[in-house]
């Protein structure tokens, strides 16, 4: 069992994020209850892992705790909440999308004032 799965440090290192924060996840329903060994310990499978790299992708591009627990209650249903899922996930693209949109043209606006700077030498 052991080479298979993770500890709690081992998670965090290959994560990035803290054994906290790894709890934390757990405790509020992000994660689904990690698998425990005899003394209690927890052991984390590559499913864990891949599930925590999504929650990881979903905080990185801004999507708040809230609606990322909203999508984590909807996982464990399964096919009945496929749409559910998809239209939270296209949300959010879109968002991120706008985002994006917004970064390039305050990217343009930087460049002219670099432009203008240069030109000012």
């Amino acid at each position: 069992m052991d080479m298979e799965t993770l500890t709690i440090q081992e998670a965090s290192s290959l994560t990035g994020l803290s054994a906290h924060t790894l709890r934390y996840y757990e405790r509020v329903g992000l994660l689904e209850p990690v698998t425990r060994n005899a003394g209690g310990h927890r052991r984390y499978i590559q499913a864990d892992l891949e599930k925590i790299k999504f929650l990881n992708c979903l905080r990185a591009t801004g999507m708040p705790i809230r609606r990322i627990q909203e999508f984590a209650s909807l996982v464990p249903q399964g096919r009945a909440t496929l749409d559910a899922k998809l239209d939270l996930l296209e949300s959010h693209k879109r968002d991120l999308q706008t985002h994006i949109q917004e970064l390039e043209h305050m990217l343009i606006v930087i460049d002219k004032k670099i432009q203008q700077f240069r030109q000012a030498t």
